[in-house]
């Protein structure tokens, strides 16, 4: 067998510097506070929806989005 077997476990496996766990995690928070925001709005003002120049359709399916997932830009 040429060369160094390589166990399956170690070619899936990522570092991360402490400093890119703290952005990853700050990132989630502004998703999930805008997120959030935007949900609020939607319930005092329906029409601002609208002024800003989004479908309900697209409004919805961002506010329904999980935290780690990357808004479309608004």
């Amino acid at each position: 067998m040429a060369g160094n077997p390589v166990e399956p476990a170690e070619v899936s496996r990522r570092h991360y510097s402490l400093a890119t766990l703290r952005s990853i995690i700050a990132t989630w928070g502004e998703r999930i506070r805008f997120r959030w925001e935007l949900e609020q709005k939607l319930k005092d003002d329906p029409h601002l929806i609208d002024d800003i120049g989004l479908t309900r359709q697209q409004f919805e399916a961002e506010i329904a989005k999980s935290f780690w997932q990357v808004s479309n830009p608004l």
